[in-house]
């Protein structure tokens, strides 16, 4: 992705200010790996920009102990944390005493990156890190947007679990249909789009103009397409439900893996889980899940309570055809989720992975593979 100095330098420092509603001597901590797009413009542009006095952090949230984050927010007094949905789910793994344990009265703030964050860890982090005082911002944006496009604005708009909730003023957000119509209207769902420019959007992708065109501004005519499919609720609010090759169609009823993943994480026992499809010779496609458990036998027993968790939280029709039990998900070093692997280990072509030497945990994978039904 190729930025420009000015407009990446100008909404990066914008949308710092105002999504974290930065006040001057606030301490505010972005636990992102500093070499991806979160650190550079959550670590050190926006908040360098603004004058702000911004935490570094290497390792990991576990290490040496769980309760690593929190010692770390109460020594420095941090007034605004963001972190990942995949982080705050596994110190949730790690129980409900270990924050208690750190005085986290400084927080304001808490923010979310990387992935739509499910409703359980929602409720995790508002009550157990929050206080039930701090705003949570569920922040949606992209490497190639450069900056927040969608996010409440803390104390200022309000804030809904698993919604990303209104676009950022001066961003024209709209949701359309495959022909490009704009859904003007409420209680839709349709193929996420920005309408109008925004100052740190993506100017090419290096050496190679041509494909910056045809993947993003191809699709809708004078539009940016995002690649996200998302919805709007009865007040306009905007939940991103997953990248469109992440929609899997059964039977042909299109169903995001975010919307499923959050029905099968309600579960008590289950940590964090993965859905992909794959080939079905009567359904077209079919859901498979990757599920990290926790206290509980990886038996039929088990995928028989998350099954019906998912019929209870969207219906039977989303109930996955195949759960894997596994010890870990392969992720990026920025904490996403690797769909793109899961999907291939899902349909059985394990001899075309790719690179996955850049991984987090590139040692998962053999594991994930010789678990595959």
């Amino acid at each position: 992705m190729v930025h420009t100095v000015g407009g990446y330098m100008v909404y990066t420092s914008y949308s710092f200010r105002n999504v974290f509603q930065y006040q001057e001597n606030d301490v505010y901590w972005c636990t992102a790996d500093i070499g991806w797009i979160t650190g550079h413009s959550y670590i050190i542009y926006g908040p360098l920009l603004s004058g702000a006095t911004t935490i570094m952090f290497e390792g990991i949230p576990t290490h040496p102990t769980p309760s690593r984050f929190w010692q770390i927010c109460e020594k420095h007094k941090v007034n605004q944390f963001y972190t990942a949905p995949t982080a705050i789910r596994a110190l949730m793994a790690c129980g409900n005493d270990l924050p208690s344990k750190s005085d986290l009265s400084s927080i304001k703030v808490l923010g979310s990156v990387g992935e739509p964050i499910n409703e359980e860890a929602w409720h995790w982090y508002d009550k157990h890190i929050g206080k039930g005082k701090a705003p949570i911002v569920d922040t949606w944006w992209q490497t190639e947007t450069g900056g927040i496009l969608i996010s409440p604005l803390p104390g200022i708009t309000d804030t809904k679990p698993t919604y990303a909730s209104y676009p950022l003023p001066g961003i024209q957000a709209v949701l359309v249909d495959p022909d490009g119509n704009e859904l003007t209207e409420n209680n839709v769902e349709g193929l996420l789009c920005i309408k109008h420019p925004w100052p740190s959007m993506i100017r090419t992708t290096y050496g190679d103009h041509e494909r910056c065109k045809t993947v993003y501004f191809s699709a809708f005519k004078g539009m940016y397409f995002t690649g996200d499919g998302a919805r709007k609720d009865d007040e306009g609010r905007i939940r991103v439900i997953g990248r469109v090759d992440d929609v899997i169609n059964v039977s042909g009823h299109r169903m995001g893996t975010a919307e499923v993943e959050n029905a099968i994480n309600e579960h008590p026992a289950v940590v964090e889980s993965a859905i992909v499809g794959y080939p079905h010779d009567i359904k077209g496609q079919g859901i498979y899940a990757f599920v990290i458990t926790q206290g509980v036998a990886k038996d039929n027993a088990t995928r028989k309570e998350i099954l019906e968790v998912v019929t209870r939280e969207i219906g039977p029709i989303a109930k996955p055809d195949k759960i894997q039990f596994v010890d870990g998900l392969p992720k990026t070093r920025s904490g996403k989720i690797m769909r793109r692997i899961l999907r291939k280990i899902a349909s059985n072509e394990t001899d075309s992975l790719g690179d996955i030497s850049t991984l987090l945990n590139p040692e998962c994978v053999q594991e994930v593979m010789e678990g595959a039904f």
